[in-house]
């Protein structure tokens, strides 16, 4: 039986990119970062932000962000209570990463009720970005 990505960060064979990318993979963490980089926000913000996510793997997703050192997560003492999300300083450190690719995506990812597809800005090559429906 193989182990999670996130158990062998420390195996990795001196590879940078797969170690880190091991901390940001999974479908909705980098568009967690890209909202909360914005400031700090509550569950409900979140999950309004990302429609197409469900409340449980919003949770899972988000805990596993807290875990690794990348979001802080605030319970404040009050009914009903109210728990807020934040990036801590060390996940302020991916900004200029999820910035890259919010830019990236701006200039070649273009989406339509159709799907998503690949394409140059200048209207050139492209190729289906996923089988998948955008939603």
């Amino acid at each position: 039986m193989s182990l999670p990505r996130a158990k062998l960060v420390r195996n990795f064979p001196g590879c940078p990119v797969e170690a880190t990318l091991s901390y940001l993979d999974g479908k909705w963490k980098g568009v967690i970062l890209f909202h909360l980089m914005k400031g700090t926000l509550r569950f409900n913000e979140l999950r309004r932000n990302l429609p197409a996510v469900t409340q449980r793997m919003l949770t899972k997703q988000l805990r596993e962000l807290e875990e690794s050192g990348l979001v802080s997560r605030t319970v404040f003492p009050v009914v009903p209570p109210r728990v807020e999300y934040a990036m801590t300083p060390l996940g302020m450190t991916l900004k200029p990463v999820v910035d890259a690719l919010a830019a990236w995506g701006d200039d070649y990812v273009f989406c339509s009720p159709e799907g998503r597809e690949l394409r140059m800005s200048s209207g050139g090559l492209h190729a289906p970005a996923s089988p998948l429906q955008a939603g």
